[in-house]
């Protein structure tokens, strides 16, 4: 059983999630994504990026972990969710943007090479991915969850030319150079 597979493991990370969303991620999308446009967020966790997103677009919110979803929904009775794997994407709905935050960096390389490419069947034309990556070249094991680093050139590799890039940037957002 995973770290998200447990109640245990989903109070302890909504607690240390607190005070961090993707507001400031989610300004940089809004100028590249007309407003109403459908996004699948991955790995919505405990929905704070999702209730942002709903703000602007028409969401729909995954997560593998359904104690996630069992909690969203219990709040948001209407909310468009799903169980799906962000490695396998298994579902035959299409998105204007597939949207994550800090999620990718739980696949090992060929994992992350494999969902990018079913991610491009799964956008609408001219659609958008939106993903927020751990920068670095490292892997590691924390709370038996892979965390697995990503430079610009390492990105450059698995996306090929598959994707335009439109934009890449490195932020800040808990301690300096992180």
């Amino acid at each position: 059983m995973g770290y998200f597979d447990t109640q245990e493991g989903i109070d302890e990370y909504t607690k240390m999630a607190e005070g961090f969303d993707g507001r400031e991620l989610i300004a940089i999308l809004k100028k590249y994504l007309p407003a109403g446009s459908t996004v699948l967020e991955l790995g919505m966790g405990p929905g704070k990026d999702l209730d942002i997103l709903a703000e602007s677009f028409q969401v729909t919110g995954s997560d593998s972990s359904a104690l996630f979803l069992e909690g969203y929904r219990a709040g948001h009775t209407d909310a468009d969710l799903m169980v799906l794997d962000a490695a396998t994407l298994d579902t035959d709905r299409t998105f204007d943007c597939i949207y994550s935050n800090k999620v990718l960096h739980h696949l090992t390389r060929e994992e992350l090479e494999e969902s990018l490419r079913r991610q491009a069947q799964m956008l609408n034309s001219g659609g958008l991915l939106f993903h927020a990556l751990w920068y670095g070249e490292k892997e590691e094991e924390m709370l038996g969850l892979r965390f697995v680093y990503h430079t610009e050139e390492i990105l450059d590799r698995l996306i090929g030319d598959a994707y335009d890039v439109v934009e890449t940037r490195r932020y800040t957002e808990m301690d300096d150079d992180d």
